[in-house]
């Protein structure tokens, strides 16, 4: 049976975006996450904006930000805003748990420092981003560039330790050099496969000298918006 087209995709991810706008009231402080997804989800609110809906964004990622300036949408730093009310993200993988790998976009640092300032966090996706287990998605590991090598050892020690065997983390490459992120970081995708307890490989990870962040979200969703053919369904924690 043949996948679904790139259109059926993008059907599927904007009917989540667009659920995920009932979550919006007016004067919320909002974070404005990174992707396809999300981008979707910033043209809707733009939509709202125009018809006179009043709410501020921070976004994660200067692409995210270049976006919604482009489309008229108020924006603030962080710091200047403080607690937000919500944010509004995509994800790579998500479980029924709610807990979530992000970062293939290369955002997840500035991501999960959102997410940790919002009192809610809503995640939109079309459902095959739905499983039943992480790890299928290689898991991105924001690194220091100083030393990174070695940061990588690092990391496949910790994984063997946990019993996930020989880990191969891939350097992320653009244009035949390192990627870097909005900081100016490295990112390793680790492909651990399944991943028997999310909360234990990211309490492992965190600590290693030289790791940034890592792309597990744990128990930082309040909400997952879920567009399949069905329709779309909200799962909550």
């Amino acid at each position: 049976m043949a996948g679904p087209t790139s259109f059926d995709a993008n059907a599927l991810k904007r009917a989540a975006a667009a659920r995920a706008l009932d979550f919006v009231a007016e004067g919320m402080k909002l974070g404005l996450g990174t992707g396809s997804t999300a981008e979707l989800f910033l043209e809707l609110l733009a939509e709202r904006v125009r018809a006179g809906l009043r709410v501020v964004g921070t976004p994660t990622s200067q692409r995210t930000e270049d976006k919604a300036r482009s489309l008229g949408i108020p924006i603030e730093g962080l710091d200047a805003l403080g607690t937000l009310d919500l944010v509004v993200d995509g994800a790579d993988e998500a479980d029924d748990n709610l807990d979530l790998i992000k970062g293939g976009g290369g955002a997840l640092v500035r991501e999960k420092i959102v997410a940790a300032s919002a009192t809610r966090m809503v995640v939109i996706a079309d459902e095959s981003k739905l499983v039943r287990r992480l790890g299928a998605y290689p898991l991105p590991v924001e690194v220091v560039p100083f030393g990174h090598a070695t940061t990588r050892t690092r990391i496949c020690a910790e994984a063997g330790a946990l019993g996930y065997g020989t880990l191969s983390p891939v350097l992320r490459m653009k244009q035949g050099k390192p990627f870097l992120s909005d900081n100016g970081n490295y990112i390793y995708d680790c492909p651990f496969g399944a991943i028997a307890d999310a909360s234990a490989l990211a309490a492992a990870l965190s600590p290693i000298a030289g790791v940034v962040e890592h792309g597990l979200f744990v128990k930082m969703a309040s909400a997952l918006v879920i567009a399949g053919a069905s329709g779309v369904r909200v799962i909550e924690g």
